[in-house]
């Protein structure tokens, strides 16, 4: 029996073709998503069929050929482009002598590896213990799988032993702490709801340019490249908006075809910032060919969190490698903006992105000058705490002339705090 714990960086790659639409795969986005597990692609093996061998996945004769590729370069594991069954799994480790990985458990390394908060790494934690769960069978004698490799990280750093009832009991256990954790982040979506903070939360597929948007419109410093689940952690900053205030932007994770189900499960509580915005930012790379494909797939995720309601502006990205696009504003037949053309490398575009959000969560703005007497300081100083004065002069008496603009609610509040008299100090055009 070949050893199962010898790990390897060398992979044989399997595409297969599919007639349904449904079962079908991008090749491309394997190989990045290889790549961004650090793995080296010595080959793909490519074929087609009508459905998958309900043993194989592949076929008798294309597994002895995969086994032959195998053996030629000497291959340490080989990844499915598709999801396996564990008796496919199995059934192929025996004929190619060679450990075998599927779609999802390639996605669960990325995303270990990827995990920086505590809440992060136990939600990929849970994920994978969920995965694993399913393929016992498979003849693991424990379920710690450091020793490195592409699909050979353990999900924890204690060693798990393959017993069911510690498994359900470790389950248990994360979920209890992401329960905590989710418990402090609806403390601070309620505080926000009571200062009447919008939310404006940026989704899209991987690698459309979310976080680098992010850090362009922020002045953020998350970490942004050109790979695959980048960003796994969420990521929420303070910005000003005209017309608006302070409003909240939550950079998440990146959604990706046939997205594991286990995974989306774990991380609903990280989506429910994506699902309890005022506003969702749909970022999509217009330069990739799949980006009709790749819309499609993240509505379908959306929709699957609950988060398919909520005001969406499509954030056409990456105009800088598509010709003649210029940045600009789709707007609907009532003048509401529903698209912005931008590029988040070059900053092409980022105040027109910003007037959009302006226009879609603007409120009823109050603006006036206020003649305040100097004995109301105080009222003076809770103005300028709102960055509401926008300029400042005095009149013979003493009295201070305050040209000021504010959201209409702050307005309320501030009557309601310093009494209704000071309605008396509105400056009538």
């Amino acid at each position: 029996m070949f050893d199962r714990y010898e790990a390897g960086e060398q992979a044989v790659l399997v595409h297969i073709e599919f007639p349904n639409e449904g079962d079908r795969e991008d090749l491309r986005e394997l190989e990045m998503l290889v790549s961004s597990a650090g793995v080296s692609c010595l080959t793909v093996v490519q074929g087609s069929r009508q459905a998958p061998h309900p043993k194989l996945f592949v076929g008798t004769g294309k597994a002895e050929e995969i086994a032959e590729i195998v053996r030629t370069h000497n291959a340490d594991v080989i990844i499915f482009n598709h999801q396996l069954s564990p008796s496919q799994e199995r059934n192929l480790e025996r004929v190619c002598r060679c450990r075998v990985l599927d779609r999802t458990t390639l996605i669960l390394d990325i995303f270990a590896q990827r995990a920086r908060t505590h809440e992060g790494k136990l939600q990929v934690e849970l994920a994978q213990l969920r995965h694993i769960s399913t393929r016992l069978i498979r003849g693991w004698t424990h379920l710690e799988r450091q020793k490195g490799g592409i699909g050979l990280r353990g999900p924890g750093e204690t060693q798990l032993e393959t017993d069911r009832r510690l498994l359900r009991e470790r389950i248990k256990s994360i979920r209890k702490r992401l329960e905590k954790v989710a418990t402090v982040r609806e403390q601070g979506r309620r505080a926000r709801s009571r200062n009447e903070i919008p939310t404006v939360s940026l989704v899209g597929y991987t690698n459309a340019g979310k976080s680098t948007l992010f850090n362009h419109v922020t002045n953020a410093d998350v970490y942004a490249a050109d790979q695959l689940f980048a960003t796994l952690d969420p990521t929420l900053r303070k910005l000003e908006i005209t017309d608006v205030g302070p409003v909240i932007f939550a950079d998440t994770v990146g959604f990706i075809r046939h997205l594991p189900h286990d995974l989306v499960a774990a991380f609903k509580a990280t989506l429910t910032e994506t699902r309890e915005a005022d506003l969702q930012l749909h970022v999509v790379d217009v330069a990739d060919q799949r980006r009709k494909e790749n819309i499609e797939e993240v509505q379908s995720v959306l929709k699957e969190i609950e988060a398919d309601e909520i005001p969406q502006l499509l954030v056409y990205n990456k105009i800088d490698l598509v010709d003649e696009i210029n940045p600009k504003i789709d707007r609907d037949d009532q003048g509401v903006p529903v698209r912005v053309w931008l590029s988040a490398h070059t900053g092409e575009g980022i105040e027109l992105l910003e007037q959009a959000i302006s226009e879609l969560l603007a409120k009823k703005i109050f603006a006036s000058k206020l003649l305040v007497p100097p004995a109301f300081g105080k009222l003076r100083g809770a103005l300028f705490n709102l960055n509401a004065v926008n300029g400042e002069s005095y009149d013979e008496a003493g009295n201070w002339l305050l040209d000021v603009r504010l959201p209409q609610a702050d307005w309320e509040r501030l009557k309601k705090e310093q009494g209704q008299e000071i309605e008396q100090f509105v400056v009538e055009d």
